[in-house]
């Protein structure tokens, strides 16, 4: 854990903390994901039941494209830190 604060409060920037916390950046998507879906179900049987039926069918595939959208968007993340990674080791050996 010490290393992963050493990481953090590193000002030179030679290790990247994003690689590290991906994860856990991604359950809180999936978590506000599931927050949405529930309240947008909530909130169509508040309204009527016709409404509420059709949240009910929609929400599980909001759930879905938002999961994707978050799962792309920080898997476009990852390869750019990946390729940024690469390049430094590519530097490196060339040295």
């Amino acid at each position: 854990m010490s290393n992963f604060f050493e990481t953090l409060f590193d000002f030179s920037f030679k290790e990247f903390v994003t690689t590290k916390i991906i994860k856990i950046i991604y359950a809180i998507g999936i978590l506000f994901a599931a927050i949405g879906a529930l309240a947008l179900l909530i909130k169509g049987f508040q309204q009527n039941f016709f409404l509420g039926i059709l949240a009910l069918l929609l929400t599980p595939v909001a759930f879905v494209i938002y999961s994707i959208l978050v799962r792309v968007s920080l898997e476009i993340i990852i390869v750019l830190f990946r390729i940024a990674e690469d390049v430094r080791k590519l530097v490196e050996a060339k040295q």
